[in-house]
């Protein structure tokens, strides 16, 4: 599938972010908080950083990657916005092999695995259907665009898993992954995508990085992608019911105070609603979609 690097005003506009951008934890709705813990700890490896008989916070060795709140009555997705998935990404090929055997080891079911050149990638959902990608980035040298070529190419390729697993050998899996994952990227469902890239690019500040015709990837610090957003769904889909498992919200973390207030500032100049937190400003995109900025 071919894409653009231009944005949808067909105009290059640099990110409003600072490079040093990233982004924090992502806080999910799911039914049953013990099914959900066996997945995380003991197929993706994190480790339960504090938590009660409804909650539970998870990490590997540094900050909240991953807040589960309990709801037995939430309804499973249905066809509105909401989270695709979200990429923990791993920081070396060997610890992304050891979480795939893992995956393989306790037959859990995966939905896909590609190479994007610039990272490769599994697919898998959660117990609830959360989506998941489990993913391990290329050094920046290697990425297509290094040599003159599109950033995102002619589309993924297959995965090559024994490739994969060769960077390990015959080592058995690992218990928990190791101290340096973080959160990677954000993929969500939207209604529509020039509403969408108002709130991301001109809003939150990021660069638009590619567009499809379906889709549009944007980050900080020309990385390949820090939020992507789709209208998979259907293009006008409203956002996702209270009572809907899925995504609570995603977090972005700025580069100092004054990038977290000008990110504020300029979403509040488009009309959008801020709720002030002790843990920093919440925003939606106008699909819905929750973002913290911190």
């Amino acid at each position: 599938m071919s894409t653009t690097t231009t944005d949808t005003t067909g105009s290059r506009r640099p990110a409003l972010l600072e490079d040093a951008t990233r982004l924090g934890g992502v806080e999910l709705t799911i039914t049953d908080l013990d099914r959900a813990l066996d997945f995380y700890t003991r197929v993706i490896g994190l480790s339960v950083r504090e938590g009660d008989d409804r909650y539970a916070a998870l990490g590997a060795g540094g900050e909240d990657l991953v807040t589960l709140r309990a709801d037995p009555q939430a309804r499973p997705a249905g066809r509105h916005a909401g989270l695709y998935h979200y990429a923990l990404l791993f920081p070396t090929r060997e610890e992304l092999a050891r979480v795939a055997r893992r995956v393989a080891e306790s037959h859990t079911r995966i939905d896909g695995a590609s190479d994007h050149g610039t990272h490769e990638a599994i697919y898998l959902p959660d117990p609830d259907g959360n989506g998941v990608e489990l993913a391990a980035d290329r050094p920046r040298e290697q990425w297509p665009d290094a040599h003159g070529g599109d950033l995102f190419g002619a589309g993924p390729a297959p995965l090559d898993v024994g490739a994969l697993f060769a960077t390990i050998g015959d080592s058995p899996p690992s218990p928990l992954a190791q101290p340096g994952l973080r959160m990677g990227h954000m993929h969500l469902h939207v209604g529509d995508l020039d509403a969408a890239t108002r709130f991301y690019r001109d809003g939150l500040g990021f660069e638009v990085m590619a567009t499809l015709p379906t889709a549009v990837f944007v980050a900080a610090g020309r990385y390949h992608h820090h939020v992507a957003y789709n209208v998979w769904r259907g293009v006008g889909v409203g956002p996702a019911p209270a009572d809907a498992i899925g995504l609570r919200h995603w977090t972005l973390i700025t580069e100092g105070v004054a990038q977290r207030d000008a990110a504020a500032a300029r979403l509040a100049a488009l009309g959008v609603a801020l709720e002030q937190r002790a843990d920093g400003t919440l925003a939606r995109d106008p699909s819905g979609n929750a973002v913290l900025i911190r």
